[in-house]
C-alpha cells in the first residue's frame, strides 16, 4: 500500500479487537519513532498493551472501546511544537495504515497512566493515537469542496488540486478542518489556521501539510518561509 492509498483508506476508528500488534511491525514503528524524534525533537513514544488509558472517565464521551495501545505525541510547548506534532504524528498514523493497522487521533478522551511513557523536563503531552486492529475499517467523512479552503490567482495547477484533496482527507480535531492554502508565485505554497473554540489547529495544520506533501509531491513546491 502507497502512502497516497492509505490517505484513502484511512478513517478514524475507535473500536479495536484484542488482537496484539505482531513483532516486526513493532520493529516497523519504533524505528520510524526513534528516526521522527531525531529529526523533530519530539519524545513520541509507543505504549504497547496498556488497557487503563481508555478505560474509564472521558472515554465513554468519545466511545473508545477495546485500545490498548497508542503512540504517545509529547514533546515542547508551542505551537511550532504542535505543528510537528500533527505532521510526524500522521507518517505514523499512515505508516501504520500501509502495515494493516488502524488508528485514531485522541485529544481529551484518554487517562495518562503513571508509569507507561516518560517526559523530559518542559515536556508535555499533546496529544495521543490509538492503534491496533479495528473491529471495522471506519467511515469517511463527506468531503467538502476543495475550493472553500484555498487561494490562488488564476487557475489552480493540477499538482495543487491534488494536494488539496490529499488534504481534505486528513483527520482534524472534531472535523473542523480550520485551515486555509494560498498558492503564491512561483509555486509557493502557504498554510495558515483558521480560529477555533475547539483548538488543536497547530496540531491539524501539521496533519494537512503531511497530506497535502504526499497528494501534491514534494518536489513540485515549497513551503512559504523555507528555502
Amino acid at each position: 500500500m502507497t502512502l497516497s492509498e492509505a490517505i484513502k483508506a484511512r478513517h478514524s476508528v475507535r473500536k479495536y479487537l484484542d488482537k496484539p500488534i505482531e513483532i516486526a511491525k513493532v520493529a516497523t514503528l519504533r524505528a520510524a519513532i526513534e528516526r521522527i524524534n531525531h529529526d523533530s525533537g519530539l519524545n513520541v513514544q509507543l505504549v504497547l498493551d496498556e488497557p487503563k488509558a481508555f478505560s474509564s472517565g472521558m472515554w465513554k464521551y468519545g466511545q473508545f472501546s477495546g485500545v490498548r495501545n497508542y503512540f504517545v505525541m509529547a514533546g515542547p510547548r508551542g505551537r511550532a511544537a504542535g505543528e510537528k506534532v500533527g505532521y510526524y504524528g500522521e507518517e505514523l498514523v499512515l505508516l501504520a495504515q500501509t502495515l494493516g493497522l488502524n488508528s485514531c487521533w485522541v485529544g481529551l478522551t484518554y487517562k495518562k497512566i503513571p508509569g507507561t511513557f516518560t517526559l523530559r523536563d518542559a515536556d508535555i503531552v499533546h496529544c495521543v493515537i490509538a492503534l491496533g486492529y479495528g473491529t471495522t475499517p471506519g467511515v469517511q467523512h463527506p468531503q467538502k469542496p476543495a475550493e472553500g479552503f484555498y487561494e490562488c490567482e488564476g487557475e489552480a495547477p493540477d499538482w495543487f488540486l491534488a494536494g488539496m484533496q490529499a488534504a481534505l482527507l486528513a483527520p482534524t480535531a472534531v472535523n473542523q478542518q480550520k485551515f486555509r492554502f494560498i498558492l503564491h508565485p512561483g509555486n509557493v505554497v502557504e498554510a495558515r489556521t483558521v480560529f477555533s473554540m475547539t483548538g488543536y489547529t497547530d496540531v491539524d495544520l501539521g496533519i494537512v501539510k503531511y497530506h497535502f506533501e504526499i497528494g501534491a509531491g514534494k518536489d513540485r513546491f515549497t513551503w512559504k518561509g523555507e528555502r
